[in-house]
């Protein structure tokens, strides 16, 4: 099971505590992923579609509960998804216009309602019951184990622009993305992304979240930590070649006999270790030699073989 998909059935399941929450909840998911039909004479019906089974038996158990809709429920097959799509059908109907302005899908005067009626989020328990539903309706986060990437995805700029304001009201930094006329309320950071899935109520999925990241942060660690060491090897033995050829150089020249006493010291245990690092060739030395002093006959060597050529 996909991880938003995971999300989403941890979302659906939670029931808000103030009717003004749920209000803007459904709202939101109206929003998201509903149609509203003008019908001529005043009357409405609205088509709300979802591949989310939990969020449409949660909009229709609303509409039927709180305001006596009549409402109708039709699953079908997508033949190239190969999942469910669940299309909820609220008719023309005496109480559609009360509840969909309750629900602030059409404002006092029957319009709809672009973006977010500030009424049905003026409360941050209800501005978080919004972005739950958003998600629901129109949400996705990637697995962790991959990227960090959560989004609310909307055909509506006017909605997509609200919805930014939103979550950075709520102390989050979203940003925008058109895509091909549609647009990407999102957040990359994967801490905001935390924060975000612990603000909508996902505490069961944060805590996979948080497992992956974790994992995934430390291995990405590990794999810098290794890089480090190797690049640091290679330097090492490109080094020790470098002065293992100064070293046959000189003797062939001039001959390691030839040179001071330290220096012949040097150039015998190099030639003896040949990959041993300038630290573990000082602690060969009686007594031991710090790693400067032997740099400092490395340097010697060096000058010397390039005063032959």
């Amino acid at each position: 099971m996909a991880f938003s998909t995971q999300v989403k059935n941890e979302l659906a399941k939670l029931q808000p505590k103030r009717g003004c929450c749920m209000r803007a909840e459904v709202s939101a998911i109206i929003h998201m992923d509903g149609t509203l039909h003008l019908l001529g004479d005043g009357r409405l019906a609205l088509d709300v579609a979802t591949e989310n089974a939990a969020a449409a038996r949660l909009l229709y158990k609303y509409l039927t509960d709180e305001f006596s809709l009549k409402v109708e429920s039709i699953v079908r097959r997508s033949v190239l998804h190969k999942v469910n799509n669940y299309l909820i059908h609220i008719p023309d109907q005496p109480a559609i216009t009360q509840a969909l302005n309750e629900i602030a899908i059409i404002d006092d005067r029957s319009r709809y309602v672009q973006g977010i009626l500030p009424r049905i989020v003026k409360r941050d328990c209800c501005a978080v019951a919004y972005l739950r539903g958003a998600f629901l309706g129109g949400g996705f986060v990637s697995d962790p184990k991959r990227d960090y990437h959560f989004e609310l995805a909307t055909d509506n700029e006017g909605l997509a622009a609200d919805l930014m304001s939103l979550i950075n009201r709520l102390g989050l930094h979203a940003k925008i993305s058109e895509r091909q006329r549609n647009f990407a309320v999102y957040l990359k950071d994967s801490e905001e992304i935390a924060k975000m899935l612990v603000l909508i109520g996902a505490h069961t999925a944060l805590l996979e979240w948080e497992d992956q990241r974790i994992l995934k942060e430390m291995r990405g660690q590990v794999n810098r930590l290794v890089n480090c060491d190797t690049a640091n090897v290679n330097k090492a033995v490109s080094a020790a070649a470098e002065q293992l050829d100064h070293i046959k150089a000189i003797d062939s020249n001039i001959g390691l006999e030839n040179l001071p006493l330290s220096l012949q010291e040097f150039a015998r245990a190099r030639v003896e270790y040949p990959y041993a690092s300038l630290r573990e060739l000082g602690e060969l030395f009686d007594p031991p030699l710090s790693k400067s002093a032997i740099y400092h006959r490395v340097r010697r060597l060096s000058k010397l073989a390039k005063s032959l050529n």
